[in-house]
C-alpha cells in the first residue's frame, strides 16, 4: 500500500480554519455578548434620540442581529455554486474570506463609532462568510481527496464546525472576552482564521477533479495530484475522473433548475434533501435549548453551565473524530441508519423524562445522558456522514449546483425554525420532541431501505446505483448501463 502524502490533511486544516470552522464560531459566539449588546443598543438610542427605547424595540433589534446571519448564509449558499465553477475552488474558498474580515472590522469597530447599525452589518456579512464557507469547503475538500480518503477528509469540515463551537464557548467565558469592554474583541475574533487562511490557502492547488474536468487541464491535474497524494501511481483514479468527464461529454455546470428538471439525478436529489438538505429537522438545536435546563435540574450550579457546555462541545469535537475513523470501516448508509435510530430512541426517551422531570429525583440525571447520548448519536452520524454526500452522489457537472440548493434548503430551514421555535415551544413543551423524533425514524428507515452505500465506489459506480431507482425500466436502465460501461472501458484504453 503506497504512503499518501501529509499534504492532503494539511490542505483539509487550511481550508477547515477558514471554512467550516467559521460557521461553528459564529454560532456559538453570539451568545456571551448578548446582554452586553443590548446594553450598547439600550445606550445609543438614548444618545441619539433622547429616550430610551422599549423593551420590544431592545428585542425586536436583538432579533435583527441574530436572524440577519441566515440571511448572509442564504446570500452566501446562493453565490457559492457561481464563484466556484466560474473562479475555481481555491479562488472561491479564499473569496470568502474578504466578508469575514469586513465583518470583524464592522463589528470590532461599532463600539468606538456608536452605531448598532453597524453589528447588524457585519453579522450579514458574517453570514455571507458562513454560507460560502460552508458550501465551497465541502466541495474542494471532498474533490481533492482521494476515494479511500474521500469520507475521512470530508469529515475534517464537520470537526471544523465542532471545534469552532467550542472555540466561541471558550473565548465567551468572563475569565477570557466575555466582559463588558471586550465583547467587540470577541465578535471581531473570526479575522484571525481569515487570515491564516489568506496567507496559507496560496500554497495549495486547485481541485483536481476541477482542473481535469472543467478546465481541460490534465496536467495541472497531475501536478495536483503528486502534490496533494505524494508521487506514488494514481493511474486508477485518474482514469477515474476521466472516465466522469467522458460520462459529462463536456456539459456545462448545472443551473438549480437543472436538477428539478433532469430526470437522471431525481432520486439524488430527493435523498440529498430529504437526508441533508433537512438536516435542521433532527432537532440539535431544540435538545441545546433544554439543555440548560436539564443542567440546572440535575443540579448544576447557573454559575458553571458555560463549563458544561464546553464539556458538550468536547464531546462533539471527539465524535466527529470518531466518525472519521469508522466512516472508511462501516460506510456511511450504515452509520446514517443507525445513528438516526438511536437519535430518534434518545427524543423519545428525553420526552417521557422531560415530562417527569420533578416526579423522581434520578430522572434529570437521565435527561443529562439522554442528551449526551442524542449529541454523540449526531456527530458520528449526519454531522460528519452528511459531509461528503453532495460530492459522492453527484457528478462535476451537477454538484455546484446541488451545494447550493443544500446550502440555501438548509439556511432557510435554520431561519423559519429560528422564527417558529419559541412558538413550537410554548405550545408543546418537552412535546415537540415528537416532531423531530418522527424524522430521525423517518430518516433511519430511508437509509436502510433506499439509500445506496458510496464507501470505496467511484462517482459512475453511485451514479449506476441511482439509475436503478431514476430508470425503472429493465430496457432504459439495461441500455443506460452499457453506455456507461462502454465510456469506462474506452477511457481506460
Amino acid at each position: 500500500m503506497q504512503k499518501m502524502s501529509y499534504n492532503i490533511f494539511l490542505l483539509a486544516f487550511v481550508l477547515g480554519i477558514g471554512g467550516t470552522f467559521q460557521y461553528g464560531l459564529q454560532v456559538s459566539i453570539i451568545n456571551s455578548p448578548a446582554e452586553y449588546i443590548k446594553s450598547f443598543i439600550r445606550e445609543t438610542w438614548l444618545k441619539r434620540y433622547g429616550s430610551p427605547p422599549s423593551e420590544e424595540m431592545i428585542t425586536l433589534m436583538w432579533s435583527f442581529v441574530v436572524s440577519i446571519y441566515s440571511i448572509g448564509g442564504l446570500l452566501g449558499s446562493l453565490s457559492a455554486g457561481y464563484l466556484s465553477v466560474r473562479f475555481g475552488r481555491k479562488k472561491a474558498m479564499l473569496f470568502t474570506n474578504i466578508p469575514a474580515l469586513l465583518s470583524a472590522t464592522l463589528v470590532g469597530l461599532s463600539r468606538l463609532c456608536g452605531s448598532f447599525e453597524m453589528i447588524v452589518a457585519g453579522r450579514l456579512f458574517s453570514g455571507v462568510c458562513g454560507g460560502l464557507a460552508l458550501n465551497i469547503h465541502l466541495m474542494y475538500a471532498g474533490e481533492c481527496a482521494p476515494r479511500k480518503l474521500r469520507g475521512l477528509i470530508a469529515i475534517t469540515a464537520s470537526t471544523a464546525i465542532a471545534v469552532g463551537k467550542f472555540v466561541g464557548f471558550a473565548l465567551g467565558l468572563r475569565e477570557v472576552l466575555g466582559v463588558d469592554a471586550l465583547w467587540p474583541i470577541l465578535m471581531a475574533a473570526n479575522a484571525l482564521p481569515a487570515l491564516i487562511q489568506l496567507l496559507t490557502l496560496p500554497f495549495f492547488p486547485d481541485s483536481p477533479r476541477y482542473l481535469l474536468i472543467d478546465k481541460k487541464d490534465k496536467e495541472g491535474c497531475i501536478k495536483a495530484v503528486k502534490q496533494l497524494w505524494g508521487d506514488g501511481d494514481h493511474t486508477a483514479e485518474i482514469d477515474d475522473m476521466m472516465a466522469e468527464q467522458e460520462a459529462i461529454r463536456g456539459e456545462k455546470a448545472k443551473s438549480v433548475c437543472d436538477l428539478f428538471r433532469d430526470k437522471a439525478v431525481r432520486w439524488q436529489l430527493i435523498t440529498l434533501f430529504l437526508v441533508s438538505s433537512c438536516m435542521q429537522l433532527i432537532g440539535i438545536n431544540v435538545v441545546y435549548f433544554y439543555a440548560y435546563n436539564v443542567f440546572i435540574k440535575a443540579g448544576i450550579p447557573p454559575a458553571q453551565i458555560h463549563y458544561v457546555s464546553l464539556g458538550v462541545g468536547i464531546t462533539e469535537i471527539l465524535t466527529t473524530v470518531l466518525c472519521g475513523f469508522l466512516i472508511e470501516r462501516a460506510g456511511r448508509k450504515t452509520l446514517l441508519w443507525k445513528s438516526h435510530a438511536v437519535m430518534a430512541l434518545a427524543l423519545g426517551l428525553l420526552t417521557v423524562t422531560l415530562s417527569l422531570q420533578d416526579s423522581f429525583f434520578w430522572v434529570p440525571y437521565c435527561s443529562v445522558a439522554l442528551i449526551f447520548i442524542f449529541i454523540m448519536s449526531f456527530g458520528i452520524g449526519p454531522a460528519g456522514v452528511l459531509c461528503s454526500l453532495p460530492t459522492e452522489i453527484f457528478i462535476q457537472s451537477y454538484r455546484p449546483a446541488a451545494y447550493v440548493f443544500n446550502g440555501a434548503t438548509n439556511w432557510i430551514q435554520l431561519f423559519i425554525l429560528g422564527l417558529l421555535f419559541p412558538f413550537i415551544v410554548e405550545g408543546l413543551g418537552s412535546f415537540c420532541f415528537i416532531i423531530f423524533l418522527t424524522y430521525c425514524l423517518s430518516m433511519a428507515i430511508f437509509a436502510f431501505l433506499v439509500m445506496p452505500e458510496t464507501k470505496g465506489k467511484t462517482m459512475l459506480q453511485v451514479m449506476e446505483e441511482f439509475n436503478c431507482l431514476n430508470y425503472r425500466g429493465k430496457k432504459r436502465q439495461t441500455a443506460l448501463q452499457q453506455r456507461n460501461c462502454s465510456v469506462m472501458i474506452v477511457t481506460r484504453l
